[in-house]
């Protein structure tokens, strides 16, 4: 099988914490899991600058699928996401001080985008691997969301897949576990 390459997010710290799962997780996975060869990109909480970040990258990098990992306070288990909508609306200040309420992340884009990897089939992986899952239908409307529309969106007409995936804060999911459920959520794509 030949090697591809998947670019694999997670976030900087952000509300006030000085750790984000999201990237802790990401930054443990091994450099290689199945077919997949890894590249890790630590993104900003900033609306715009995270997806242009990312949208660099995996050109850079020729990605054939690019991996988003975000945390969701208030979750207790790995949620892999269906959809992205076309709304930028936060409830507090990005880590620039920015705080969109109702702004369209494209003015002429479509309302949403569903993910284009297989999103169904990790989270039955991530669940399969003892760690507790569920398909999410709503990305929210911060930077996570942000971020998977705007790749979504820029990827639409191109051979490159997209997902994201929110995990829990880690005391509802320790550390081991989202590592885990991020290998088994790869293994599956």
């Amino acid at each position: 099988m030949e090697p591809k390459t998947l670019l694999i997010t997670g976030f900087m710290p952000f509300g006030g914490e000085n750790r984000n799962p999201s990237w802790e997780a990401v930054r443990a996975l091994p450099k290689r899991i199945g077919a997949w060869t890894l590249v890790k990109l630590l993104l900003p909480v900033e609306f715009g600058r995270a997806a242009a970040l990312a949208s660099k990258a995996a050109d850079e990098c020729r990605a054939d699928a690019v991996l988003c990992v975000g945390l969701a306070a208030g979750r207790t288990a790995v949620t892999p996401e269906f959809v992205g909508v076309n709304v930028r609306d936060a409830s507090i200040a990005d880590n620039a001080g920015y705080r969109p309420e109702g702004e369209p992340i494209n003015a002429n884009g479509p309302a949403a985008y569903f993910s284009t990897l297989p999103v169904r089939k990790m989270t039955e992986a991530i669940a399969s691997a003892g760690v507790s899952a569920r398909l999410s239908y709503t990305a929210g409307t911060y930077v996570c969301n942000d971020l998977l529309y705007t790749l979504l969106d820029r990827f639409s007409d191109t051979p490159v897949r997209v997902a994201f995936v929110h995990l829990p804060l880690e005391k509802d999911l320790p550390l081991e576990s989202s590592i885990l459920a991020l290998t088994a959520a790869i293994e599956a794509i």
